[in-house]
């Protein structure tokens, strides 16, 4: 069963790199088959596109200003909802894993006003950034609060009787013990970051588009390239698919602590 999950998941992502070093008469011919001779000019005129590492770039200004938010706002919000007793502290925590129900498609016309008309932050990085940290928030609040609820508070105590006080445990001790997950919750909106296509479709023109929307364009403007295309989109995913590849282990502990959390 495995064999077969990973055969159906990787098999059209194989198909794209390797259609890519294929000629559109090839395609046509055996769809299926595989590159004879190997064609290295479609990835050339890729990566010779001056639109293309545009689109890289703000792709990964983007996810780095979406991820620096996620992390810092996440562990900013689960710190007091996991280690300070307060009044209805758990329906506040509620009303944030009520939000993993609300994508961000049932408020795309209300966030398209208030980013482009009262924050006048259309067609910026800043301004899809924003509302794509603020709906990764739920899932990072989630993930990050069993991991400060498992630091004994023996620690804490211990930690008060040095003089430090409750800034000084957040940055010396807390932080540390948390870095597997703010790396889970890093690297999961970098890559939902990096994939995000409706805001930046509604958010973003001209220069200012990702690579989501430059795959689109491609694909629109050189329908009839389909080779052209599969190279265009396989250089597209390649730096997310090696961003969580390189960090796959980490996501993998850290979710663990926060399910023994």
């Amino acid at each position: 069963m495995a064999i077969l999950l990973a055969c159906v998941t990787l098999g059209p992502v194989s198909f794209a790199v390797l259609g890519g070093f294929r000629s559109n008469a090839q395609l046509a011919e055996n769809p299926a088959g595989l590159p004879d001779p190997w064609i290295l000019d479609n990835y050339q005129r890729v990566i010779t596109s001056a639109s293309f590492w545009q689109y890289a770039l703000n792709s990964t200004i983007i996810a780095l200003l979406t991820t620096a938010m996620v992390v810092t706002f996440g562990m900013m919000a689960a710190y007091p909802l996991a280690r300070f007793n307060f009044k209805h502290r758990e329906k506040i925590y509620m009303i944030f894993v009520a939000g993993l129900l609300f994508p961000a498609t049932v408020a795309i016309i209300p966030l398209f006003i208030l980013i482009n008309k009262d924050l006048n932050l259309g067609n910026t990085w800043l301004g899809v950034a924003l509302p794509q940290a603020a709906f990764a928030l739920p899932m990072t609040i989630v993930i990050l609060r069993p991991f400060l609820q498992a630091i004994p508070k023996e620690i804490e105590e211990a930690s008060t009787l040095d003089g430090a006080g409750r800034l000084g445990f957040f940055g010396r001790i807390v932080l540390p013990l948390s870095g597997p997950g703010m790396v889970t919750t890093g690297v999961l909106a970098f890559v939902a970051s990096w994939n995000g296509y409706l805001l930046p479709l509604l958010l973003l023109q001209g220069d200012m588009k990702t690579l989501p929307l430059g795959v689109a364009d491609f694909s629109t403007q050189y329908s009839s390239d389909t080779a052209g295309v599969f190279a265009f989109t396989t250089l597209s995913m390649i730096p997310a698919l090696i961003f969580f590849l390189t960090m796959q282990n980490k996501i993998v502990n850290g979710l663990q602590g926060a399910v023994k959390g």
